[in-house]
């Protein structure tokens, strides 16, 4: 059997996008649904939102890290959370539907993300093939490389 056609085998690249952007939607649900102060006008801002939010942290936020890295060693990573907020941020300025209202509603839509995703990275789902949670995961047969 190839490694394409190993059940191992990771997902198509279009399956695995369609599931990171099904979590992050998921995620900023969540925001929604437990902060007063975050709202979402409709399921498409939500999915738009889910979007921004997905190559915001793809393209830009690696970036941000890799600039604040001498800030976060000074601060033992907690430069990281305002780049994590920093995402959220940006998300609700670009997606016109998709509001987090003052700081500390930012602060603990951050926290929710972490959480979730904390929940998530432990939960066997389809989300295990995306991204991070993939990474470390080797099945029987497997060798890291």
């Amino acid at each position: 059997m190839s490694h394409q056609e190993s059940p191992l085998a990771s997902p198509p690249l279009i399956a695995r996008l369609a599931i990171s952007w099904l979590t992050n939607a998921l995620v900023l649900a969540v925001v929604v649904a437990v902060i007063a102060d975050a709202r979402v006008s409709s399921a498409g801002a939500l999915f738009a939102a889910a979007a921004v939010f997905g190559v915001l942290n793809t393209v830009l936020k690696p970036l941000l890290r890799l600039v604040t890295l001498p800030l976060a060693l000074l601060s033992f990573g907690i430069a990281w959370f305002f780049v994590s907020m920093l995402m959220l941020a940006l998300t609700g300025a670009i997606v016109g539907g998709f509001h987090l209202n003052g700081f500390w509603t930012l602060v603990d839509a951050t926290l929710i993300v972490w959480l979730v995703n904390l929940v998530l990275d432990f939960t066997p789902g389809p989300w295990q093939v995306s991204g991070r949670r993939r990474r470390g995961r080797i099945g029987p047969g497997r060798q890291r490389p």
